[in-house]
């Protein structure tokens, strides 16, 4: 039987938080995209991850309403989990790494979906951000201490599938990266932590914490 396990990923120092993820790590017997999109909005994550090869990591990703070439902490979980030193994914190979308490990968900003990067003057104001309605993905962030490349976010993927906020966002994260030129240490949602660092190339290589809650879970008919 096709079963579930369940991952939080970029977890705050004190093992707390991170985003929940749902990994099916047999995924041929669920072939169907539609069928892989059911599963996934009735599991309610804000992504979830079908293992169609563990041994080369070959993967595939939905949201509650679409497939996904490409997520942050999607293959940070998936990559932990699966112990392997690259995935494979649609928009391309992600290299992997574990780095003590750490899991990283190593991707291309052009792989990540389009993000609104939204700077806002200070961490309180992000903070005190009402979740705005179903539209534009928006990544708002601020300045914690820009000497030390702390950074307060907070994540609204303007979908109307249910995920209202993203309690921790690798992709967001590696755009702002990107754009920003410089590694970061971004602290997410509720207390969830991703590192970043850019590499050569234009690669950026995301990490953070991952912990296993539940294993072995039957999937939602």
């Amino acid at each position: 039987m096709t079963q579930l396990d369940v991952l939080r990923v970029f977890c705050g120092p004190d093992g707390g938080r991170g985003n929940e993820l749902g990994v099916v790590r047999d995924g041929a017997p669920v072939p169907q995209e539609a069928s892989r999109r059911r599963i996934a909005g009735k599991l309610g994550f804000s992504e979830t991850v079908f293992v169609d090869d563990p041994e080369r990591g070959q993967i595939d990703i939905h949201t509650p309403s679409l497939r996904l070439p490409f997520a942050g902490h999607p293959c940070v979980g998936a990559a932990w989990l699966l112990d392997v030193p690259e995935l494979v994914t649609p928009a391309g190979v992600v290299g992997a790494r574990q780095d003590g308490e750490f899991s990283w990968i190593e991707a291309l900003p052009e792989w990540a979906p389009e993000r609104t990067l939204r700077q806002y003057a200070s961490a309180a104001e992000v903070d005190a951000l009402e979740v705005p309605p179903p539209g534009e993905w928006i990544y708002a962030w601020a300045w914690e201490e820009e000497a030390a490349g702390r950074i307060r976010a907070r994540a609204f993927p303007g979908r109307d599938d249910g995920v209202r906020e993203d309690e921790a966002t690798g992709a967001a994260a590696l755009l702002l990266t990107a754009e920003l030129g410089r590694a970061l240490n971004i602290r997410q949602g509720l207390g969830s932590q991703i590192l970043t660092a850019p590499q050569p190339y234009g690669w950026v290589e995301v990490g953070g914490r991952v912990r296993l809650t539940h294993s072995g879970l039957p999937l939602p008919r």
